[in-house]
């Protein structure tokens, strides 16, 4: 299949380019971008479109998008998807949540091993990789846990774990509370060049928390979790990190501290990548209305003075990728009060609505950064430029494409996600940016038709 995209804004961030011109894709990848291009040779019908457009499209077709006013940006890159497969396929399966990130503009996700069984073994990632070959639209990439089960009491086959094809290892929704196996874990990745993404918790410390501990705990009469309970973990790991040479991925970081210590860790040479959420950036704890489990996460909701720290540590570099931690549940696991739902929100087909109304359209990030962060900075932490050739649109590079209307405003409603989960606090929400195509190895994924 041909595809001709004409008149979009073209934001490559590997390469700097920033400009409006056309794009053309054949047999999977991309072949040329210059102005005014036209199909290289007739084939049997030819369709042009508009953004927004729909219709039947043959394998054997040459399709044309007209851009216009729309990004062009390299397919995106999420680190950090709860999938739920195997075991909790209630909530998401491989399929749903493929699709829903294909909905959200993602071309690769990297799914959380907290299933059950725990992706501790190869052949659990195995399990996960030809399911998602038969399944899914979008490539989907499986971590290995750093411990077996998830017990933190010995490590998984972390080098069998990353032959099957693992790209990180984690222990995500727990930390690794004992030091010396952490260490050890931070040993492995360093010597198989793959990063440990650390979910940063000291259990001691969360003492029944669901919000966080400020004066907004006292109003809504809920326990709270201090920033403590995060910081002390980062620091840790950063220390081994330090000392290892390992690469530490800090998961969804939301305290002002955390960004500091992130920074001063870069500074001093430490392999150091970092990612936030679109909720932690949009929403503090001022924004609970009350208790309602639509507000549970975790981390939770800081502080206006955390979020404008996570702001300005995405700004300057210090963070360096957006990230959904998209955690779909079940109807009734976020039902009646915060003190007994479940942790966890979706985030695959808010996230790009999100940044554009929160961080560009204010003009804290350019579309360019906000490509950055969503693509090319999280497809370098995975080393999956090299590998995949994510995160950059280059002629002779796989055609994962993801065409945006920023100016388009639309209502996020939760009716029509493609994901099971529907535990959101953004229903309702007025937000502007839309995904309108998303293109996956020149072929197209997702075409909205709103």
């Amino acid at each position: 299949m041909q595809i001709l995209i004409r008149n979009g804004r073209v934001l490559d961030p590997e390469s700097g380019t920033d400009r409006v011109t056309d794009l053309l894709i054949e047999e999977g990848k991309v072949t040329q971008i210059a102005d005014d291009l036209k199909f290289p040779a007739p084939r049997r019908r030819e369709v042009s479109m508009t953004v927004g457009d729909s219709g039947d499209i043959s394998s054997d077709d040459s399709m044309q998008i007209d851009a216009s006013g729309c990004w062009v940006m390299p397919g995106l890159v999420d680190l950090h998807v709860h999938l739920r497969d195997p075991g909790f396929t209630y909530k998401e399966d491989i399929g749903t949540g493929a699709e829903a990130g294909a909905r959200g503009g993602y071309t690769t996700i990297c799914a959380m091993p907290n299933t059950r069984p725990v992706i501790d073994l190869p052949d659990k990632v195995n399990y996960v990789r030809f399911k998602a070959a038969a399944l899914s639209p979008i490539h989907v990439m499986q971590i290995g846990a750093v411990t077996k089960g998830q017990k933190g009491e010995e490590l998984a086959d972390i080098r069998g774990l990353v032959d099957a094809g693992s790209p990180a290892i984690s222990e995500d929704g727990k930390s690794v509370m004992n030091a010396k196996l952490a260490l050890d874990a931070f040993r492995v990745a360093a010597e198989l060049g793959i990063p440990v993404c650390a979910h940063c918790e000291d259990k001691n410390l969360v003492n029944g928390g669901v919000v966080n501990d400020d004066a907004n705990a006292v109003r809504l009469k809920l326990p709270g979790i201090t920033n403590s309970t995060e910081d002390v973990i980062t620091a840790r790991d950063l220390v081994l990190a330090a000392e290892t040479g390992a690469h530490l991925h800090l998961c969804h970081v939301s305290t002002k501290s955390a960004v500091e210590m992130i920074r001063v860790a870069k500074s001093m040479g430490v392999r150091v990548t970092a990612e936030v959420c679109p909720h932690h950036f949009s929403l503090t704890s001022d924004d609970i209305p009350r208790d309602n489990p639509q507000y549970k996460m975790n981390p939770p909701l800081r502080t206006p003075k955390d979020r404008d720290a996570l702001i300005a540590g995405l700004k300057d570099g210090t963070i360096d990728c957006i990230a959904t931690d998209h955690a779909p549940h079940a109807a009734n696991e976020k039902f009646g009060s915060m003190k007994t739902c479940a942790f966890g929100i979706v985030g695959l087909e808010t996230a790009v609505a999100l940044t554009v109304t929160k961080l560009v359209e204010p003009g804290i990030l350019t579309p360019l950064e906000m490509a950055r962060a969503m693509s090319t900075a999280p497809a370098k932490a995975f080393d999956l430029m090299n590998q995949y050739g994510d995160g950059r649109i280059a002629v002779g590079n796989p055609a994962d494409i993801v065409i945006i209307d920023p100016s388009q405003e639309w209502i996020i409603d939760k009716r029509k996600f493609a994901s099971k989960g529907r535990n959101t606090p953004f229903d309702g929400w007025k937000v502007r940016g839309r995904v309108k195509w998303t293109i996956c190895e020149g072929e197209i994924v997702y075409r909205d038709e709103a």
